[in-house]
């Protein structure tokens, strides 16, 4: 079942059981959490019944950086190919990390770049409130919450060492994933859209003169993808909804101005070559 999908219904179960609770809890004395309760991390699947998904962006408006992430996909297997001849299916993640930051085309001149953010800036104007709340949501959990209770709702129906041996993969490939597209943007220094043109995003309060947070490539991007592709080799009949979570999470980032389409596109073709590895390495 959609995991996504299986959260929603589940509040109304969760509304009887807290009502319920609370009437139980006049007839009790109310238990004092202890520091280790209070302090407990929560799960992604906890964080995403907390904080679960508003109406998000519709198919069209995710269908143009949808396309341009979807072309990524065969330039980052073609690529793959090539690394895979020379090194097989050993883990190397030091050497892996320095050749696929290789394959990461050099951010655009200037002048494309300019064209993007006039994009970026077009599209701020169309925003809404609630198209606010599905790219906070988004930008929130498209980072790593969203592939985690994905590979949740899988390891469901596989066994337990094999879904454990996933969950360690999938964590292994978005640090690789952060770790690289940040190593990138540091190299490239490439100004986020809203450091651009601080009107974009006021809040952030962006002091004039600065030339960081970068932006090239996106980390979001390069962890969506990497996820993207790895759950998709898992769980192919999914696919389809993995990659439509993807666009969602992509499409989100133009929105509030965090990204240009070239820094998405970057992102995904290293992402897709990132989990092309976790896959080989993981004998999938």
């Amino acid at each position: 079942m959609n995991a996504l999908r299986r959260i929603k219904w589940q509040y109304a179960i969760i509304a009887l059981i807290a009502v319920a609770a609370a009437a139980f809890g006049l007839l009790r004395p109310q238990l004092v959490p202890t520091a280790s309760s209070a302090n407990q991390k929560l799960s992604a699947t906890d964080r995403i019944k907390k904080n679960p998904p508003p109406t998000l962006f519709s198919d069209t408006d995710i269908a143009s950086i949808g396309k341009l992430a979807a072309a990524q996909s065969a330039k980052a297997d073609t690529l793959f190919a090539q690394w895979k001849r020379t090194h097989g299916t050993t883990r190397d993640d030091k050497a892996f990390a320095a050749w696929a930051a290789r394959q990461i085309p050099a951010p655009p001149a200037a002048k494309q770049r300019t064209a993007e953010l006039h994009e970026v800036q077009a599209l701020a104007k169309t925003r809404t409130a609630a198209g606010k709340k599905a790219a906070t949501w988004l930008e929130l959990n498209g980072k790593k919450d969203i592939w985690k209770l994905y590979l949740h709702d899988r390891r469901e129906l596989v066994p337990a060492l094999q879904g454990a041996a996933e969950k360690a993969q999938l964590k292994a490939a978005l640090k690789l994933a952060k770790t690289v597209s940040d190593q990138l943007a540091a190299r490239d220094r490439q100004p986020a859209p809203f450091v651009l043109d601080s009107t974009l995003r006021p809040e952030k309060h962006i002091k004039p003169g600065a030339k960081g947070p970068y932006s090239y490539p996106s980390r979001h991007a390069a962890r969506s993808a990497a996820a993207v592709t790895f759950l998709s080799a898992l769980s192919p009949h999914r696919a389809d909804e993995y990659r439509w979570m993807r666009d969602q999470v992509l499409y989100s980032r133009l929105y509030m101005a965090g990204h240009v389409s070239s820094d998405l596109t970057a992102g995904t073709l290293l992402g897709d070559l990132i989990g092309d590895y976790e896959l080989a390495v993981g004998g999938h």
